[in-house]
């Protein structure tokens, strides 16, 4: 059974949830994120048969998935209805699935727990390394698209503040601006990519409407052309933008001649000036 998100979250636990699975081979797999203090709903199911644990409130040090929480750590029971090591407030609802072998990975953020991923069987079997080494990975990687989130909405933020009359904000987004750009090339969720990518363009957009900065056409400069011009911006050399890209030296060379070329540019630092008043970099 498949149920969609709860509405407002935008990280896909479902995503997550189907890497789990397919690493783990674990039929059965479920999650949610952080709804309030100690409090973690399960909006996601993955291959259940019910939907009895749709919308179930996990609270901290309760059931296996509040213990793992509170531990901040994967904790796994053979069979979860007679697990000595376990509280059983959602013993009820564990059964109506038909749940046995359960595991319980928590999705940590900068130190703070942020969700909470199960995979099940449906008979007692001792879950092995595989199985919870899947369930980690899959919480990784959730943990990976929160912490672009966060980002994302911070810089976003950050970018409704500042005037002209704020410069040193607007550096600060700037920097920013470009290590998002150069942390989304890491992602390898595409998808995911995408949207952070996305999120750096309404950056540049919301820097296009401050006074000094010019309405028009953009120039049709290439996602790696503007990676570029972002780290150059900050003052990186060719190696260091290099390095942060993962290109060649001559490679980031490239691109940048290119870039220069279409915003008639003949230095760096007027490539970097003209793409911010076309709107291209913040």
């Amino acid at each position: 059974m498949q149920l969609e998100p709860a509405a407002g979250d935008s990280v896909d636990v479902g995503a997550a949830l189907s890497r789990l699975r397919r690493a783990s081979g674990l039929p059965v797999a479920f999650g949610g994120l952080l709804t309030g203090t100690g409090r973690y709903r399960i909006n996601e199911l993955a291959g259940t048969e019910t939907a009895v644990l749709h919308g179930l409130d996990i609270l901290q040090g309760n059931g296996l998935g509040g213990k793992a929480v509170a531990l901040s750590r994967p904790l796994a029971v053979t069979d979860y209805s007679a697990s000595s090591v376990i509280s059983h407030e959602y013993d009820a609802a564990v059964a109506a699935e038909g749940l046995r072998s359960v595991l319980a990975v928590p999705v940590i953020v900068r130190r703070r727990v942020r969700g909470v991923l199960y995979g099940a069987l449906r008979r007692p079997v001792r879950l092995g390394d595989r199985p919870l080494s899947a369930a980690v990975e899959a919480a990784r990687e959730l943990e990976q698209a929160l912490v672009l989130q966060d980002e994302a909405a911070r810089l976003l933020s950050s970018a409704r503040q500042p005037t002209a009359a704020d410069p040193a904000v607007w550096e600060e987004v700037r920097e920013a601006h470009g290590e998002l750009r150069a942390l989304a090339q890491r992602i390898a969720d595409p998808l995911l990519r995408q949207e952070m990518l996305a999120a750096c363009g309404r950056l540049a957009t919301a820097s296009s409407k401050r006074p000094g900065t010019e309405d028009g056409a953009h120039p049709a400069l290439s996602p790696r052309e503007v990676d570029v011009l972002a780290c150059v911006a900050s003052g990186a050399t060719n190696a260091v933008v290099a390095e942060r890209l993962g290109l060649r030296p001559e490679t980031v060379k490239s691109y940048l001649r290119s870039g220069m070329r279409k915003l008639g540019a003949h230095t760096r630092l007027q490539a970097v000036v003209a793409a911010r008043r076309a709107g291209v970099l913040p």
